[in-house]
């Protein structure tokens, strides 16, 4: 049973659409692999055992299974997304523990495609960090265990790199699927503003949060985000070719860039170029501003996320995160600094059709208890790595994580791929292209207990 662990989705659904495989083979399976290894790893706060076997037993008996595009596919769900007869703790002692009585609309769309939900993944408390640790456990990076898997969806990152579940729904506020999903060698798109259902927290963090899809192949990708969005993301016409930035300064001023990363960059951008594309060094001109913007909009959010809450029952560092920003929820909430913002960048896309970066600036931080660490220490560590991912949230356009290259220590490098809004299948497209010109490896060498370390280590 345990064979259909580390397949992709589309292997799997297939399989099950054939009835080559039963439902319940398949979860079992994962099951096994999530208990054999998530000691490890910490990917999930709550693993739905018995749930997601009787749930893949109803999906069997299904009238239309032959018809699910993600049918008996193990599915994990970040733990701010409600789950029916779950309780959703966002990663905080403060939440309510109480079940959640209807699934979000994005769970009720993925099962509905015949997706069976085995757990819900560990995140930072109200998902406001790039590292992923709490109450409910440290989130560590699959292809090196002395690395946070990143965040603010880093359990569901880890889960999939990992090999625990083929597919993992999260969401991104300030790059929460990109930079873990570039730490853990996944891909993963931000869609842009209003392609997927949000509806998550109270407000979206003023419309920058979007629900998205991770994954070990694009294929696998646009299969979840089409159902996601419940729309098809139609291929381009073969050998359309595009007109790419390169930029590889960071658009947060006083960040320095690692030479992998860079590397990855040009990697990704040469690949491109001998496909035929038309590739040029170009930097989009970000404002000096952006950082200070940056900051307002990520308090706020956290701020308007912890009212109502027990300030007692919160971590120091998003206590402190969410005072901050109290005092920037209303010029926050007018729009007006992500409209600039808005307005400085799109001449530069109306000269280019994707902007190519790198996804990170430097590895992931060690994992460990940075949710009992100064909040200051917090914002300067995410901040030093993860410097390219706001500006996509802030203007509302969509971004994606692609593997490219790869770190001294073997864990795996990223690019990112930005495109004006309603250019999701462009990006798609020109992902497909790196996964074809250099394929990565899809899932972590995370040794069995009794094997020794895992690689990184």
């Amino acid at each position: 049973m345990s064979s259909w662990a580390g397949r992709s989705a589309t292997e799997i659904a297939a399989a099950v659409r054939e009835k080559r495989v039963t439902p319940r083979e398949v979860v079992a399976g994962h099951l096994a692999r999530i208990e054999r290894l998530d000691g490890r790893i910490g990917a999930f706060r709550k693993v739905r055992a018995e749930a997601a076997l009787a749930e893949a037993d109803a999906l069997a008996s299904r009238a239309d299974l032959t018809g699910l595009p993600l049918a008996g596919v193990p599915l994990a769900v970040k733990d701010n997304l409600a789950v029916r007869g779950e309780s959703c703790r966002n990663g905080s002692a403060a939440t309510p523990d109480a079940p959640a009585a209807e699934d979000h609309v994005t769970v009720a769309r993925l099962r509905a495609a015949g997706a069976v939900v085995v757990g819900l993944t560990n995140v930072p408390e109200l998902c406001v960090f790039g590292t992923t640790e709490g109450p409910y456990g440290i989130a560590r990076n699959p292809w090196d265990l002395s690395r946070t898997a990143g965040g603010s969806s880093g359990g569901s990152a880890a889960a999939v790199a990992a090999g625990l579940v083929p597919l993992a729904l999260g969401n991104d506020g300030m790059g929460s699927l990109r930079i873990p999903a570039a730490n853990c060698g996944l891909v993963t798109l931000k869609p842009g503003h209003g392609v997927v259902p949000a509806g998550i927290g109270d407000g979206d963090w003023f419309g920058m949060s979007e629900n998205g899809p991770l994954a070990t192949t694009v294929e696998d990708l646009r299969l979840m985000l089409a159902v996601l969005a419940d729309t098809e993301f139609v291929r381009p016409r073969e050998g359309t070719r595009r007109k790419i930035a390169v930029g590889l300064r960071s658009p947060l001023a006083g960040v320095s860039v690692n030479r992998s990363y860079t590397a990855a960059a040009r990697q990704a951008a040469g690949a491109l170029a001998r496909a035929g594309h038309q590739v040029r060094r170009a930097e989009p001109p970000y404002p000096l501003s952006l950082g200070v913007t940056a900051l307002r909009h990520w308090t706020a959010g956290t701020a308007v996320d912890a009212e109502g809450l027990d300030r007692a029952r919160l971590a120091r560092r998003t206590r402190v995160h969410a005072a901050v920003g109290r005092r920037f929820v209303p010029p926050v909430r007018t729009g007006e600094a992500r409209e600039r913002l808005r307005a400085r960048l799109t001449p530069f896309f109306a000269e280019y059709d994707v902007l190519l970066t790198p996804a990170l600036a430097r590895r992931s931080p060690q994992a460990g208890p940075w949710h009992e660490r100064s909040w200051l220490r917090n914002v300067l560590a995410n901040t030093a790595y993860s410097p390219f991912t706001p500006p996509w949230n802030l203007t509302g356009w969509p971004a994606m994580s692609v593997p490219a290259g790869a770190l001294p220590s073997g864990a795996p490098c990223a690019v990112q791929l930005v495109g004006r809004p309603g250019t999701e299948a462009i990006l798609l497209d020109l992902a497909r292209e790196l996964e074809e010109l250099d394929p990565w490896r899809r899932t972590a060498p995370v040794a069995e207990p009794g094997e020794g370390p895992a690689p990184g280590r």
